[in-house]
């Protein structure tokens, strides 16, 4: 039985799990500032929040190579420092980080907008102070909306494919994740170790939906 290379599947799990971590304490507090507080430019936040949805892959790629390449000051001092990104692994956690990032900040920032405001006030009238209200009163509420936006941002994550490939490249071993091993794959006519691959992630991705969705459902109820 002819079984698909596992190492590129690893990889992405482990690109997927550091993007989900670095989203989330990046996303946390920009959803919390676009659900409780009025601004100006609030809406081009907003827009600029949820962009990855829509940009085509190789463009955002585009703009990730340009903002950390070698050309740029900050690539220039990342690779200075000893830290390069781009045809790197951490390259392709920085690409599906952002990829990634609108579905975790849209998601929380609903169930941030969705927490009663009256509970937080009696809290306060208890004597709590914001900090002690926002972790015992609102992230208790809000944390099906985290879960869920943790959820499909893995689930992006480990699917992502045109920024990865543009930013970390396909070098095996060290930064092919398994989105762009199933290319090579159909590249190199391997259609049953490619299929085999394919739903694996397929199998993945629907399961972490699911979740996403029976998290989603609770905060409505």
């Amino acid at each position: 039985m002819i079984t698909p290379d596992l190492a590129p599947l690893w990889l992405s799990l482990r690109v997927s799990l550091l993007a989900t971590l670095l989203v989330f304490i990046t996303g946390l507090p920009l959803a919390w500032l676009l659900a409780r507080y009025e601004f100006r430019g609030k809406e081009l936040v907003s827009g600029l929040t949820a962009l990855p949805l829509v940009l085509p892959p190789t463009v955002m790629g585009y703009y990730l190579l340009v903002a950390l390449g070698q050309q740029s000051p900050i690539g220039r001092w990342l690779d200075a420092a000893g830290f390069p990104l781009v045809f790197t692994w951490r390259g392709a956690v920085v690409a599906a980080s952002v990829a990634a990032f609108p579905l975790m900040v849209l998601t929380v920032r609903a169930g941030f907008e969705g927490v009663n405001r009256r509970l937080e006030a009696i809290a306060r009238t208890l004597g709590r102070s914001n900090w002690a209200v926002f972790w015992r009163v609102t992230m208790p509420l809000t944390w099906p909306s985290l879960l869920a936006g943790a959820a499909l941002t893995f689930a992006r994550a480990l699917g992502d494919f045109g920024a990865t490939l543009m930013v970390a490249g396909n070098i095996p071993g060290r930064t092919q994740t398994a989105s762009i091993y199933i290319y090579d794959l159909l590249q190199a006519n391997r259609r049953v170790e490619a299929g085999a691959m394919a739903l694996i992630i397929s199998l993945m991705a629907l399961l972490l939906f699911i979740v996403s969705q029976s998290l989603t459902r609770r905060v409505l109820r």
